[in-house]
């Protein structure tokens, strides 16, 4: 009789959970459908007003503006930076994070589609606040600058604005549907070798001239790249190498990109590069400076229930996004949040004509009809995963017991 009694009991249980994530999935559509305008909207003047890393003031306001228009408790200039924002509504205790994306590229404006990303991040937020506190959760949306560049999300990790966060989720643009990727990390240096000017006819070897001790490790790193190990890549670009073509150049400047498959191979890559760059110094007899450019963008890793959740919700919507398991996208300062935070960080696709992404082409169909669906299937799927965590009593359980984990002194990139 007792057992039997367990067992409806359970059951009666299981049936109101199934029909409260049921209302919660409905609740979080009709909110994005109510919102659809008003997202389409902010992806269109962030499109339309491009801004890049740490200068994206208006862009920051634009999606402030649209929070606090929903009711949420907005912080602008979050962990000191001016163009970073957080937002929050609700007070469950599962905190559900997503990462709004909005800085664009110098000269071809949103060319990574980060004006989709973020308008997509907004409207997840606006729709889980819908069901926030029939699904217990907080909703907090975080305002991520610099992306393109020295890594906000790495910064804001830093300062704490993740901390108490069961899971942080974005989806990216791109011209197809994919799931489960993971992407190189990478790190960058500002290279400087400091040389002795000279008159380059009448007095040439009283110079120590920079631009050749740039140019001497631009070629020894050319030389390594045979060397380096599937994933590794060197990228470099001169800045600047002297003034007037009869001056042996003083001063040559310049930035080195560093990616690899892991932050282990990340670190061994680094150390091969420099020693290039060493070289050039030696050889010429200048002195050379080296200086971290931003953060290191970790490796990307996502959590496998996050991304099992989004492939059933994208599908509800009629997309099929493409397993990427094994597969690495470019790089993305999203990583450093998923050694820290269970993340999901899928692609979003829509119709680029074949373009790619960081090409001036690809920047072109940012305001497409494709892209406009891409902010509402975005926002949708993702609200559709909060749901289905907040829902899962298994899944709500491990991701709090990982938040406890985290405060109790556990380091970032334990939770495997």
């Amino acid at each position: 009789m007792s057992d039997r009694t367990t067992n409806t009991a359970d059951g009666d249980a299981g049936g109101r959970a199934a029909t409260d994530r049921e209302r919660a999935m409905t609740g979080v559509a009709d909110a994005v459908r109510r919102a659809r305008d008003t997202l389409v909207g902010l992806s269109h003047s962030l499109h339309a007003e491009p801004e890049t890393a740490m200068r994206e003031y208006k862009s920051a306001v634009k999606v402030a503006a649209v929070l606090d228009g929903a009711g949420f408790s907005v912080t602008p200039g979050a962990a000191g930076l001016p163009t970073a924002l957080v937002g929050t509504y609700g007070t469950g205790d599962l905190v559900v994070a997503l990462c709004a994306e909005y800085d664009a590229l110098p000269g071809i404006g949103h060319a990574c589609g980060h004006n989709v990303n973020g308008a997509a991040a907004v409207g997840a937020a606006l729709a889980l606040a819908a069901v926030a506190d029939t699904v217990g959760i907080t909703v907090k949306l975080v305002g991520t600058p610099a992306e393109e560049d020295i890594g906000g999300k790495a910064l804001l990790l830093e300062a704490g604005v993740f901390d108490g966060v069961a899971a942080a989720m974005m989806v990216h643009a791109a011209p197809e549907d994919s799931v489960g990727a993971s992407s190189l990390a990478v790190g960058a240096w500002d290279v400087t070798f400091h040389g002795r000017p000279a008159h380059a006819a009448l007095a040439p070897w009283e110079g120590v001239n920079a631009l050749d001790a740039m140019t001497l490790a631009h070629t020894a790193v050319g030389l390594l790249r045979q060397q380096l190990p599937p994933g590794t890549l060197v990228h470099d670009i001169v800045l600047e190498a002297g003034h007037a073509v009869n001056v042996i150049p003083e001063l040559a400047r310049g930035r080195y990109e560093l990616r690899a498959r892991t932050t282990e191979d990340l670190d061994r890559a680094r150390e091969r590069v420099r020693a290039c760059l060493e070289a050039g110094a030696l050889a010429t007899g200048a002195e050379l400076e080296l200086a971290s450019h931003g953060r290191d963008f970790a490796d990307l890793r996502q959590d496998p229930f996050l991304t099992a959740a989004y492939v059933r919700a994208a599908r509800a919507l009629g997309r099929e996004p493409v397993p990427r398991h094994g597969e690495v996208m470019a790089s993305t300062d999203m990583g450093n949040v998923s050694h820290a935070v269970p993340s999901l960080h899928p692609t979003i696709g829509y119709d680029t004509g074949g373009a790619l992404q960081h090409t001036e082409p690809f920047a072109r169909h940012g305001t497409s009809p494709g892209a406009d669906q891409a902010v509402v299937d975005g926002a949708t799927a993702l609200a559709r995963v909060g749901v289905e965590l907040a829902t899962d009593p298994a899944a709500r359980r491990r991701f709090l017991d990982l938040v406890g984990e985290r405060t109790a002194g556990g380091a970032p990139g334990d939770r495997s």
